[in-house]
């Protein structure tokens, strides 16, 4: 009886459609990668993904997009945004000076770099930097606004100390308005 079992999985094995790719692996193989398309652009991703609170992939995808278009203002400022999310403070430094250079008229890449610079002691700088923000944003956007007082009270008031600072902790937050711009939110 083994030997008929045997003969039916033959006959059956030749019988399956494409029976000859089976024996020829090359022919098995999946289509290649159309190389002709563009994939979705990484800025986009990246900022969905911070949106997500997912900042580890989204430095990922900004990278990426680094590697495809270069490093432009948008990219630049993207990435100084996740850093800064990531805890990375002399990263986020460097690149978000970096866009600013490219382009002072940028104004979440500046707006970010003064949080930077006020989450590194930097306040004066920062108030500096703030200020340049509001100028250019023509005072719209109130998180920025809210930086800027808080900047000019650290920096005007004499008696502020960590102490006062243990007691009212101030937190910012980046927060994505419209395509490639991040805004810092403050909690006063």
């Amino acid at each position: 009886m083994k030997p008929a079992l045997l003969m039916c999985l033959f006959v059956l094995a030749a019988c399956q459609p494409g029976g000859q790719t089976a024996l020829n692996p090359a022919l098995n193989a999946p289509p290649a990668a159309d190389g002709s398309e563009k994939g979705v652009d990484g800025l986009l991703v990246g900022h969905r993904l911070m949106a997500a609170n997912e900042p580890e992939l989204a430095l990922k995808a900004y990278l990426r997009a680094a590697a495809e278009d270069g490093m432009s203002v948008d990219v630049l400022s993207a990435l100084g945004s996740a850093n800064l999310s990531l805890g990375r403070l002399g990263q986020a430094e460097q690149l978000l000076r970096r866009a600013v250079e490219l382009d002072p008229s940028f104004v979440p890449a500046q707006n970010n770099l003064g949080v930077v610079l006020m989450e590194r002691g930097k306040v004066p700088e920062a108030r500096v930097v703030f200020q340049q923000a509001f100028a250019q944003d023509s005072g719209k956007t109130d998180s920025i606004r809210d930086n800027l007082k808080r900047a000019i009270a650290m920096s005007e008031n004499s008696i502020y100390s960590e102490q006062n600072e243990k007691e009212e902790p101030h937190r910012f937050n980046l927060v994505r308005r419209g395509q490639g711009e991040f805004v810092l939110l403050s909690s006063l």
